[in-house]
């Protein structure tokens, strides 16, 4: 299967931008080359940019807060593995602590240091981090693999709390509700929402089902228009009959 999300609110939006670009550092940082450094680096300065909002330490740690009173209510109760909770709210607990132990803004140490900045800001332009234009950083990228692995590591330590909760409460956000199958007459779907809470949508096909799902949706009405990708991979509406899964995630 292959499954498209589609956020209903800009706080879900920034979660999943923030665990796409932690994924991407994580997986370079596993490689050698000074490319994937370089990538690993870039990487870091677009989570600075995304997390840059005042407010997304405190949501975490106040959506945390209301996971946490919502599984103690499970205690006792005969249906629950009791470990298996009281895991949960280990994890839980400690991803509050580690957010809450974070001080000052989200990446303040990457904005106070004046040699990274000044990548960043030549990161800006396209081509700005050539070597006539960044000798510096021309000279890191051709340290020891393991040196330059270390200094990155450095610089993303400080907000691994960060990525550490947003990947609780997204894994939360798609845990919940119950898929339902359903079909796209024509290659269009529309469903009256009636203001409905939900902060996600997840709609899921067939890998090898050629189709594409253009989604559009608020509290109110969710609007699909599947395409189909031509030779040159650019969209055509498709006409067919079109068979997928949908889930609603709410917190």
């Amino acid at each position: 299967m292959i499954t498209y999300e589609y956020p209903f609110n800009e706080r879900i939006r920034t979660l999943l931008r923030l665990e796409d670009l932690f994924h991407k550092a994580n997986s370079f940082l596993q490689r050698d080359g000074s490319q994937e450094h370089h990538v690993v680096l870039m990487t870091l300065f677009e989570i600075l940019d995304v997390a840059g909002r005042a407010d997304l330490k405190m949501d975490l740690i106040q959506e945390l807060e209301r996971q946490r009173q919502s599984l103690l209510s499970f205690r006792n109760n005969p249906d629950i593995s009791e470990d298996a909770l009281a895991g949960a709210l280990y994890e839980i607990e400690q991803s509050s602590a580690a957010l809450l132990g974070m001080a000052g803004k989200i990446g303040q140490h990457l904005r106070d240091n004046d040699w990274l900045m000044s990548i960043k800001s030549r990161a800006s332009i396209p081509g700005g981090v050539c070597e006539f234009d960044l000798p510096s950083y021309h000279y890191w990228r051709h340290q020891d693999p393991g040196l330059r692995r270390d200094a990155l590591l450095a610089w993303l330590q400080p907000m691994l709390p960060l990525r550490d909760a947003l990947t609780i409460v997204l894994r939360l956000l798609r845990a919940s509700g119950h898929p339902e199958h359903h079909v796209a007459m024509g290659g269009a779907f529309q469903l009256m929402l009636g203001g409905s809470s939900s902060q996600m949508v997840r709609i899921s096909l067939k890998l090898h089902d050629p189709y594409i799902p253009e989604i559009s949706a608020n509290k109110y009405a969710l609007n699909i228009r599947f395409t189909r990708p031509d030779s040159d991979h650019r969209p055509r509406h498709c006409d067919n009959d079109v068979e997928f899964d949908m889930l609603f995630c709410n917190l």
